[in-house]
């Protein structure tokens, strides 16, 4: 039953968002940037009783993730801009966001390496 709760909840943020950017797609845009699912997650996580560092964890992950997204939002935006089909800018942008989180990875490797060894 809980399960079932989380996900009507969850539905029903993404529902009136989505009826939002409908109408007013610029406002829209600027709710849906909002980190509603992080801040869905978290709630979530915390009524299950997760430990505060379990969250921390989680939220540190978010965060180290909101580079790569905001690259495949630019990827997406740049290709709809150039007629592109929606779902080709997506699966583009989806590329760029995994390329972009390897390269982050390697980045972060590289810099323990050089400064912490």
């Amino acid at each position: 039953m809980y399960v079932i709760t989380k996900i009507i909840a969850s539905a029903i943020v993404i529902g009136v968002v989505t009826e939002i950017s409908r109408r007013f797609p610029s406002y829209g845009g600027i709710i849906a940037a909002l980190p509603l699912v992080s801040l869905l997650s978290i709630i979530w996580l915390y009524v299950q009783g997760e430990q505060t560092a379990t969250l921390s964890k989680f939220a540190l992950g978010v965060l180290w993730g909101f580079p790569a997204t905001a690259v495949l939002l630019v990827i997406v935006y740049i290709a709809l801009q150039n007629s592109i089909h929606l779902f080709i800018s997506i699966g583009l942008g989806v590329c760029g966001w995994l390329i972009f989180l390897l390269i982050q990875d390697l980045a972060l490797k590289y810099i323990r390496v050089l400064f912490f060894n």
